[in-house]
């Protein structure tokens, strides 16, 4: 069942413009939703993995993309790779803000030990946030290069999804899901498996003081700058020779 208030939080952290401090109080807003949402468990990442699935897959088709006018509208002047090369800038600097946020707000939990319990639920809120706005940037790359991902709202996401777990673009090989729009049993592994790794990845930022923050921040705009550069590779491939985005 769609949960509107966690789709809202998630949908403001996708927003690249978001300003520092207010990720931040976003950040613990959908940590606390998560928390109601079961989402725990520090030495259970499987179950966590499994339950993220389900996250990311009810707030997917409520991430905000944008379309190319409204892309041309927000970035004036630039078009084709400039436009691409502002949109893996600001994902990146966004995962990474997200990363330094949650790194910060674990660095205040340290000075109080029993609060750590809360950590498990602040990864996997990092982790949600992470993934709406990796998914946000393959869809408006796909934009950018004239590969629209097609379909109705929770086909693009599921595409999208598929496509955020592979690491890739869009596959248009990949045949419709139609109108019941479900993962496949294979494709929840793999984003499942992609959960998982992530998620354990923020589990390795936990650290006193900012450690984990700089690490964190680092970390996800690595990721980021790594799947904005393969995503377009694949859409420059998928471009008639005489093309160009």
């Amino acid at each position: 069942m769609s949960d509107p208030e966690l789709s809202a939080t998630v949908a403001a952290l996708a927003d690249e413009e978001v300003p520092g401090g207010e990720r931040k109080q976003l950040l613990r807003r959908l940590a606390g939703q998560v928390r109601r949402d079961g989402l725990g468990g520090l030495f259970r990442p499987k179950a966590i993995a499994r339950r993220l699935v389900d996250v990311v897959t009810e707030i997917a088709p409520h991430i905000p993309v944008r379309d190319l006018a409204t892309l041309r509208r927000h970035y004036p002047g630039l078009e084709g790779e400039a436009l691409a090369d502002r949109l893996v800038r600001n994902a990146s600097r966004a995962t990474g803000g997200v990363g330094a946020a949650g790194g910060g707000i674990a660095a205040v939990e340290w000075a109080a030990t029993p609060t750590l319990l809360s950590a498990p639920v602040l990864l996997a809120a990092e982790t949600v946030a992470v993934v709406a706005i990796e998914v946000k940037l393959i869809a408006e790359l796909h934009e950018v290069y004239g590969e629209p991902v097609p379909g109705a709202r929770m086909e693009r996401a599921i595409s999208l999804l598929q496509a955020w777990a592979g690491q890739r673009g869009v596959n248009p090989m990949v045949p419709g899901v139609g109108v019941a729009a479900v993962l496949s049993t294979a494709a929840r592994k793999e984003l499942r498996d992609m959960l998982l790794r992530r998620f354990g990845r923020h589990l390795t930022t936990l650290g006193p003081l900012l450690t984990g923050a700089a690490v964190a921040s680092y970390l996800n705009r690595r990721a980021t700058q790594g799947l904005g550069k393969r995503v377009r590779d694949d859409l420059r491939r998928a471009l008639p020779p005489a093309s160009s985005a």
